[in-house]
């Protein structure tokens, strides 16, 4: 949605096209949700994850500085993991005839789907320094396998093995 018509798009160009463009977006995000608040960076902050696997379990490392792991909500609905929460905080600084804060707050969730080996009844997640690790147990008799991937016509190039879920 543009609320101001272009006079002469080619005569506007390099600062002035930016400033432009940045203007336009705040007025459209305005408009499609004036009661929004932070910006687009605050508003959809996510947490970073590290996942990975073992034989017998899969677990999932989230980056969640700043909240205490009791407020998080974590949730297993059939193959899907959820993990969320509100991050808030506020940053105080003063000197002598000055006082400064700054805060922060946003929430967020993340969705994972699990892979058909993982049993959802066997979850477990602990919290520390600003880390909540999830793990979650493997069903019994689930196995990772190898299989081998062979060169298709390209001749002397050696295969390579790929990890399945049995």
């Amino acid at each position: 949605m543009n609320l101001i018509p272009w006079r002469k798009p080619h005569a506007v160009d390099g600062e002035l096209s930016r400033l432009r463009s940045f203007v336009d977006e705040v007025f459209d995000r305005f408009a499609r949700d004036p009661f929004a608040h932070g910006t687009t960076a605050e508003s959809s902050w996510r947490p970073p994850l590290d996942v990975s696997e073992t034989d017998s379990e899969i677990t999932i490392r989230a980056e969640v500085p700043g909240i205490d792991p009791k407020e998080l909500d974590i949730a297993v609905n059939g193959s899907m993991l959820s993990i969320g929460g509100e991050k808030s905080g506020c940053e105080e600084r003063e000197g002598e005839d000055w006082w400064q804060c700054e805060r922060r707050f946003g929430s967020f969730k993340r969705v994972l789907e699990l892979p058909n080996s993982a049993d959802p009844d066997k979850v477990t997640a602990e919290g520390e320094n600003g880390i909540v690790t999830v793990r979650i147990a493997k069903k019994p008799g689930a196995r990772t396998r190898q299989v081998e991937v062979r060169a298709g016509h390209a001749e002397g190039r050696p295969s390579r093995k790929v990890a399945v879920n049995a």
